[in-house]
């Protein structure tokens, strides 16, 4: 896609603003951090890997305005962290990010030093992100056949990262590889970042893809179209179960009950080690006119409770295999992502 969800300007973080698509291509340029965190928390920016990123670039932001404030920009920093860090609690790769960002600050350092410091760790987040999904997208293509049909759910594609994907990327290099792949996108509600987002991208990369209601893939499956699921993941927890967007766990059990292999595609910064199994996993709950609601008309009676987790944990059982930057874990999943969490980036 030639779209992308972020990028870094120098002196400004310049964001795709998401809940405009597919409608509108609007860019909305961050200056300070509290722009980032909305932007986060708005879901303008989303994605595991992209608000990652675009957290470490508000740090830069932060450090940024502590120098036009003159204020100790130490201070401000861990400060700005503590805000974007509240932003949204189930993906991981949002505190690993910050973590390995405030990494680099340094108590005494002046302002300038400080913003220097922090971008230079911010790219460098980008840049490892990019290469990660590409690296996913050929570990795992060898998964996909030649004429093959898959369903995803959400959207784990370009737009939930620094550019190619995580599910997505999977589908791209199989394509790329000569194969004729040919998709079924979830709409993803209540937000539709499947028909949004995933359709949106999967029809500008030329590549075939049909949209349906979360409510059709059993139909779908029963009636054998479906090589393969593959969905991203928001965090990984050490057992291999996995959060990924709400609906997800449903499309797991389906697939299980139809024979149809179920894989997560994302990168190790969602890999989450301190997190033993995933009833540990925090999920972040919305706003009830996230369902009550459709482009802002009433479509549920006014006041009617409303429960709107956005995430769901797939148990490792239900999982095929994980797709990674440095392979395929399948059989011992939890093994072989412990192994390669100790690999050095």
């Amino acid at each position: 896609m030639s779209l992308t969800a972020l990028s870094w300007e120098g002196d400004r973080l310049r964001l795709l603003d998401q809940t405009r698509l597919p409608g509108e291509i609007v860019h909305l340029d961050c200056r300070d951090y509290l722009t980032v965190a909305e932007a986060i928390t708005k879901l303008r920016v989303r994605g595991a890997p992209a608000i990652g990123v675009a957290a470490a670039f508000g740090l830069v932001l932060a450090a940024r305005e502590a120098a036009a404030r003159h204020q100790p920009a130490a201070d401000y920093v861990r400060e700005a962290a503590k805000v974007l860090h509240a932003t949204r609690p189930t993906a991981v790769n949002l505190d690993w990010a910050l973590r390995r960002t405030l990494s680099r600050l340094r108590d005494g350092q002046d302002a300038e030093g400080i913003a220097a410091a922090l971008a230079a760790e911010a790219n460098a987040i980008m840049a490892e992100d990019l290469r990660a999904n590409r690296a996913i997208g050929e570990a795992g293509q060898v998964l996909l056949n030649d004429g093959d049909t898959v369903i995803t759910h959400c959207n784990a594609g370009t737009l939930a990262t620094t550019g190619y994907g995580t599910a997505l990327s999977v589908i791209r290099s199989a394509v790329a590889a000569g194969k004729r792949i040919s998709v079924f996108a979830d709409e993803t509600r209540p937000l539709l970042q499947g028909a949004r987002l995933t359709a949106f991208e999967l029809m500008a990369d030329h590549i075939p893809v049909t949209l349906i209601c979360d409510n059709m893939s059993a139909s779908l499956m029963r009636g054998r179209k479906i090589a393969a699921a593959i969905v991203g993941a928001d965090r990984i927890a050490a057992n291999g179960d996995a959060a990924n967007k709400i609906g997800t766990y449903g499309l797991a059990v389906i697939a299980q009950a139809h024979g149809v292999p179920f894989y997560v595609a994302a990168p190790m910064s969602t890999f989450d080690p301190e997190i033993a199994d995933g009833s540990l996993i925090p999920i972040e709950e919305r706003g009830p006119d996230e369902v009550r609601r459709f482009s802002g008309a009433l479509i549920a009676p006014e006041g009617v409770p409303v429960w709107n987790p956005a995430f769901d944990v797939t148990p490792v059982h239900l999982i095929s295999a994980i797709i990674t930057e440095h392979g395929v874990a399948r059989g011992d999943i939890a093994t072989q992502l412990a192994a390669w969490h100790t690999i050095k980036r």
